[in-house]
């Protein structure tokens, strides 16, 4: 395979969502137009992050190539014409909110977006766990009839996967700040 040329190496190694994306947004900003950037990450779930955030702003996912246990992935920075401002879902909800609904009974569908891994150690009884890089694939296992409230660890794959569902007509919440900071009941290992 030919060495991809990077204008810049971001190294996102041993960091956690939403790490790995604060860096590139922070670091897209030396880049000009049309230049390559390269971040470097640990973390399986920085692919569909990462992939979802450059969309968002109009950036360009070129891909990822994996070493070992590094992802080396590859985005373009877009022109002005073609960036766009990033968008955040405008349905949110506080975790102390979602806990009272919960404990009201309210009729809903908690999803669950972060890794396997993340949900094993620790969830919301009765959460549905479908990985954000998944959720496209996934999307039949939800009911569109009940409002879905959306979590991760921290707000932010919550709030993209919130994006995707609301463009298929589901009824999507995002939590926040999400599983960090997490007060209520807890199930898992």
């Amino acid at each position: 395979m030919n060495e991809i040329k990077a204008n810049q190496t971001v190294d996102a190694k041993g960091l956690a969502c939403p790490m790995p994306i604060v860096r590139t947004k922070k670091a897209m900003k030396e880049l000009e137009a049309g230049q390559v950037m390269e971040i470097l990450a640990t973390d399986k779930g920085s692919k569909a992050d990462l992939k979802a955030w450059s969309e968002s702003t109009g950036h360009q996912y070129l891909g990822t190539v994996e070493e070992g246990e590094v992802l080396k992935h590859y985005l373009r920075k877009a022109s002005d014409y073609e960036e766009q401002p990033e968008r955040h879902h405008p349905h949110v909800i506080k975790n102390d909110e979602l806990e009272e609904k919960i404990a009201n009974g309210e009729s809903m569908q908690i999803l669950d977006v972060r890794e396997e891994a993340e949900y094993a150690f620790g969830h919301i009884p009765g959460a549905l766990s479908v990985p954000f890089g998944r959720l496209q694939q996934e999307l039949n296992k939800l009911n569109q009839d009940e409002p879905i409230y959306v979590i991760c660890r921290s707000g932010n794959r919550s709030d993209m996967a919130a994006q995707l569902l609301e463009s298929k007509e589901f009824k999507a919440v995002n939590v926040v700040p999400g599983m960090n900071s997490w007060n209520g009941k807890v199930e898992g290992i």
